[in-house]
């Protein structure tokens, strides 16, 4: 059986309060024994894994591949900006106790130290299962943006991801047609997340996952330092599905009697997930601009994906402030690429981009990241929001019925 052990992530010093948390439960632990004669510490009541899952989602991905096999709890909550997560002693318990961690490297750094020292065994690291692609800090994405993303990769994922969708509106994102050589029929018993030789044409950045310690050898060994890469990768459908596959297979190492399901389940969430892709495609066939203004840099996946391109007042960090120069490029681009509206967020701060829209006499709508769900959303999970998402984003770039 394969055994997905903790990744080998970048060490820092933890927060005062998770190494109590941590030196509490070690304490608790010597009382208590709660695991089964294997080691895994399945939920007794019903049977099932115990997963916990860092944000939503990698909570619904846990949810729709684990099924009923699964007890799934997120560490943060709704309503909570995800980015700047801080954990309680009790959520580092939680996660040191889990069955099965999803979790997306780089984006939460406390959820990224706690996971570090758990020993929790079975981690899915979502950048582990899909290529991120590295964030250049100039706040644009998309369309022009492209260093020739030929990412080489032989996607046949497996499960007919084909992937080629006629991509007819001349926008083009040959990246996504996939390539993405993961040699990803995973083998379903051999999960090894070998991402091949990724050869990015960027000149410098050959991005091979041997050079850059990404080793992928099943011990998920990566001093994967995401730093410089955009963790937003659930934002293309495409690359979600493979971050599905990835869950599946780890849940599987977990949950040998049930891997089955686990793995129809990840097939049957990649097809709706292409389905969305479709209509995407389909839905920004006829627009009439390419350009559109977000509050942070959430969208470079989708961006690249249908041939737009993102500007963002802040980068991806949606607390961080954007500079006077910034604000002043976001002008000339506006009245240059006749931009129409300026989007904010559910969960970040909306002033900045309704300044912006007041200066230049522009609408504002809602692009949702998804980064959560709340009462707020125009949704009830991913799909939903999703959907909602394509109506703004047709509305914006003149691309409605």
């Amino acid at each position: 059986m394969t055994v997905h052990r903790t990744p080998r992530i970048r060490r820092t010093a933890l927060a005062p309060a998770v190494t109590t948390a941590l030196a509490v439960l070690a304490l608790s632990a010597c009382g208590t024994d709660g695991s089964t004669e294997d080691g895994a510490g399945t939920d007794e009541a019903g049977g099932t894994l115990n997963v916990v899952a860092s944000f939503y989602p990698m909570e619904f991905l846990a949810e729709r591949v684990g099924g009923e096999h699964v007890s799934v709890s997120t560490l943060t909550e709704p309503g909570v900006e995800p980015h700047d997560l801080e954990l309680s002693p009790r959520q580092v318990g939680e996660l040191s106790e889990a069955d099965v961690v999803v979790y997306l490297a780089g984006l939460q750094p406390a959820v990224d130290e706690a996971i570090a020292q758990s020993g929790v065994e079975h981690v899915a690291e979502a950048g582990e299962f899909t290529e991120l692609s590295e964030y250049r800090g100039d706040h644009s994405h998309g369309h022009d943006d492209e260093d020739d993303h030929d990412h080489g990769h032989d996607d046949d994922h497996g499960h007919g991801h084909d992937d080629d969708h006629g991509h007819g509106h001349g926008h083009g994102h040959d990246e996504d047609d996939h390539g993405h050589g993961h040699d990803d029929d995973h083998g379903h018993d051999d999960h090894g997340n070998e991402h091949g030789t990724h050869d990015h044409e960027n000149g410098e950045e050959e991005h091979g996952h041997d050079g850059d310690d990404h080793g992928h050898d099943d011990d998920h060994g990566h001093d994967h330092a995401h730093g410089s890469e955009d963790p937003h990768v659930w934002l293309n459908p495409i690359k979600y599905a493979e971050v599905a596959d990835g869950v599946a297979e780890t849940l599987a190492a977990a949950d040998p009697d049930n891997a089955a399901d686990y793995r129809r389940n990840a097939e049957d969430l990649t097809a709706e997930l292409r389905v969305l892709d479709e209509e995407f495609e389909e839905g920004l066939a006829n627009r009439t601009s390419d350009v559109f203004i977000t509050t942070h840099a959430a969208f470079g996946y989708l961006a690249e994906r249908y041939g737009l391109r993102e500007e963002s007042i802040a980068g991806l960090d949606p607390e961080s402030e954007p500079s006077a120069a910034r604000m002043r490029a976001l002008h000339d681009i506006a009245e240059d690429e006749g931009v129409t509206t300026v989007f904010f967020e559910t969960l970040a701060s909306d002033a900045t981009a309704r300044t912006l829209a007041d200066d230049l006499g522009l609408e504002t709508d809602v692009l949702d990241p998804v980064e959560g769900i709340t009462e707020g959303s125009r949704g009830d999970d991913y799909f939903e929001v999703m959907r909602a998402n394509l109506e703004a984003l047709q509305k914006a770039l003149g691309a409605e019925d």
